[in-house]
């Protein structure tokens, strides 16, 4: 996780992701995503109460942005490169590819 602001950067590991789907509207599909971490890279930033991913993908499940969120709101955190990419790969599995596409209608 990088502040914004602030020269230190963390990488989180994610060891479990948890989905909420939810049609937007004609074009959009928002993703709410909760996760556990793996034991060794616990790092979540200290300030952080409850942090979160929106992801907004197409109703043809691809990724268009991802966005960390506390409580539900912007926070002045973004993911590190890697941490986008462990997500995107959960985004892209069949599993979750379906479950877009069935939510997308």
């Amino acid at each position: 996780m990088i502040k914004y602001g602030a020269d230190r950067v963390t990488e989180l590991k994610f060891a479990a992701f948890y989905p909420k789907l939810e049609r937007r509207d004609d074009q959009w599909v928002d993703i709410v995503l909760s996760f556990d971490l793996q034991a060794e890279s616990d790092e979540r930033p200290a300030d952080l109460i409850d942090l979160t991913a929106l992801i907004i993908c197409t109703h043809g499940g691809q990724v268009a942005q991802i966005i960390p969120q506390d409580e539900g709101c912007d926070c002045e955190y973004q993911f590190t490169t890697e941490e986008k990419a462990q997500i995107a790969a959960f985004i892209e599995e069949q599993d979750m590819q379906s479950r877009i596409h069935q939510v997308a209608g």
